[in-house]
């Protein structure tokens, strides 16, 4: 069997990738999720991991080839397959790739309903609700969404004032639950970054019954402390010189923040109603600098999933000693604010273990 290693799809605007770097020398042997090469996309650089177990017998791009979406970066086969098949493998796709026309950019359009944007890929199994922190949108989900709904329908949301959504500072629990109403879920698997692990871990609170399982990513609520030179940085910024230092405290990794993510971030901060949005939020939630919130997560006896990164400089990763005994806890080396981006391989491989101990339980 000879497979293609393509060029993933990232995010929904995305149309190609830069290679970076090969990590991984021809004649390796792979195992499904190997991190393969390193690719940089106009929103953020991210690592490809191998589809398949095998060798890979070729790396086709080079370091700097720019390559479209479903394009062909390697060929992973069984060492006892020829060089002949895998040549001929390779010059068939190169005859025959279109880019735009062979379905790996194509894919599900964002949703509004109830003043609140959505994106839902997959379909059927128990549903995943996911949610963004402070200042972020579906999009900081671009890395996991897809790669979670094989087995399940993956909501990410834009919580009010962020996004696509309503620019007011409504009630988020409130509008979660107006959400959920509304898209007919009952239960749902619930996973939060941040302010958004707030969101969820309150909603699981007040109505355990409806959560299935809870997933918190560097939440807020399970200490006072959080970085004030960031959340006021970040509702102060107008300018890209003002944003681009601020965005930088979110990774391990500085050079993670593009000059594409600033220009989005800025487009958003200056429409209507968001800055009046982000200071109530802010004075809601972090008055002084503080974490006004705590979670009760003792009211929630479901399964309770905590990942945190060692290196965040948002909300310290000791707040994870917070979750209860019976919470299943990871912190990640080397690794910020947003682990669910700048190690989505590793925070996967943990939702999809934690969501199959939910359902074998």
């Amino acid at each position: 069997m000879i497979e293609k290693l393509g060029m993933p799809k990232w995010g929904l605007s995305m149309t190609e990738g830069r290679l970076i770097e090969w990590l991984v020398e021809e004649g390796a042997e792979m195992a499904v999720g190997d991190e393969v090469a390193e690719v940089e996309t106009e929103k953020i650089n991210g690592v490809v991991e191998a589809p398949f177990a095998g060798v890979l017998r070729r790396r086709i791009a080079d370091s700097d080839d720019v390559i479209a979406v479903g394009g062909l970066l390697g060929v992973i086969a069984d060492a006892s397959v020829p060089d002949a098949e895998i040549d001929a493998f390779v010059a068939d796709f190169e005859a025959t790739f279109v880019p735009g026309e062979a379905g790996e950019d194509a894919g599900p359009q964002p949703e509004v309903a109830g003043g609140l944007r959505y994106l839902v890929q997959g379909s059927g199994g128990e549903p995943l609700v996911l949610l963004h922190g402070f200042g972020g949108d579906l999009n900081n989900w671009l890395f996991n969404a897809e790669p979670l709904s094989a087995e399940r329908a993956v909501y990410a949301l834009d919580l009010p004032g962020h996004g696509g959504s309503v620019k007011e500072a409504r009630d988020l629990v409130g509008a979660l639950r107006e959400f959920l109403d509304g898209q007919g879920i009952e239960r749902a698997h619930l996973a939060g970054h941040s302010m958004g692990g707030l969101v969820a871990g309150e909603f699981a609170a007040a109505e355990p019954d409806r959560v299935l399982s809870l997933t918190l990513i560097a939440p807020v609520g399970l200490g006072p402390e959080i970085d004030r030179e960031y959340i006021d940085g970040f509702v102060a910024a107008t300018s890209r010189k003002q944003l681009k230092p601020v965005l930088q405290r979110l990774f391990a990794d500085p050079e993670q923040v593009s000059r594409s993510v600033v220009d989005d971030v800025l487009k958003y901060k200056r429409l209507d109603g968001v800055q009046a949005t982000l200071e109530t939020l802010r004075d809601r939630l972090f008055p002084e600098g503080r974490q006004t919130s705590t979670l009760d997560l003792e009211a929630y006896a479901g399964p309770i999933l905590v990942i945190w990164g060692e290196a965040d400089a948002i909300i310290p990763a000791a707040h994870a000693q917070a979750a209860p005994s019976r919470a299943e806890v990871t912190v990640l080396e080397g690794v910020g604010h947003s682990p669910h981006m700048e190690a989505a391989g590793e925070v996967n491989r943990l939702f999809e273990g934690f969501l199959a101990g939910v359902r074998a339980g």
